[in-house]
């Protein structure tokens, strides 16, 4: 079986399902939901968050505070409807196809700052927050998730291949151990070997795709068109 590790969006439809309500205990990693819990009481406690926390001004500030201070019962949509940045645009999950959709379903988590864990149709509710950030009184908030975030994720990847197209920030929150699974890191760069950028993370996108359509892993990595990038592919092996 497959997992495709992908990070959140900073860019989020807004709103949610009217009659829904956003519980910590709610969908696959439902273990998280003292730590899911902790992280929205923190962010009540700051007023939803500050500029320099969010790294937003303006009416985007606005419209995250609000999110933040009202993520405890607030309306959901599922992940895969909620997130709405660039890697999310070009997977393209609305026009996937039926049997893509279902594989979508039990292999897509997402690390986030906010549920820790999500699966592909969790529900989420709408929220701005980065796991590099120090969160009062929990502190760092990658720091704050790794141990609860790495036990379930790594029960989770058990006996699977594991394509983590996380960014460092996403990273950090998790400590694997690729004793327990075959687990494989794709790094998109230009010809000089320098960071893909903006670039990467489209690429990233149509690469979760091209998994979730493909029948073999291996196949799909080795045949991947990165376009004007280089795809390298690196096995994490056990210690």
């Amino acid at each position: 079986m497959l997992t495709i590790l992908l990070p959140p969006s900073e860019g989020k439809d807004p709103g949610g399902v009217d009659g829904t309500a956003w519980d910590p205990a709610s969908g696959r990693f439902a273990t998280l939901a003292g730590e899911r819990r902790r992280v929205a009481e923190a962010l009540v406690a700051a007023g939803g968050g500050d500029a320099r926390l969010l790294g937003a001004k303006g009416d985007l500030l606005d419209r995250a505070r609000e999110a933040n201070r009202a993520a405890l019962g607030a309306p959901t949509l599922p992940a895969f409807e909620r997130f709405t940045g660039v890697v999310w645009d070009a997977l393209g999950a609305h026009d996937l196809p039926g049997p893509a959709r279902r594989r979508a379903r039990s292999s897509v988590v997402v690390v986030s700052a906010l549920a820790g864990l999500s699966a592909w149709a969790d529900p989420v509710p709408d929220f701005r927050l980065k796991l590099s950030v120090r969160l009062d009184p929990l502190g760092r908030l990658d720091a704050f998730w790794r141990s609860p975030l790495s036990d379930a994720l790594n029960r989770h990847c058990r006996r699977r291949t594991v394509v983590d197209l996380l960014p460092i920030e996403h990273r950090a929150a998790w400590l694997p151990d690729p004793r327990r699974y075959r687990l494989l890191r794709p790094e998109l760069r230009t010809a000089t070997g320098a960071a893909g950028g903006h670039n990467a993370k489209a690429a990233k996108g149509r690469l979760a795709r091209a998994l979730l359509l493909g029948a073999d892993v291996d196949e799909v990595l080795a045949t991947f068109d990165a376009g004007p990038l280089r795809l390298d592919v690196e096995e994490i092996r056990p210690g």
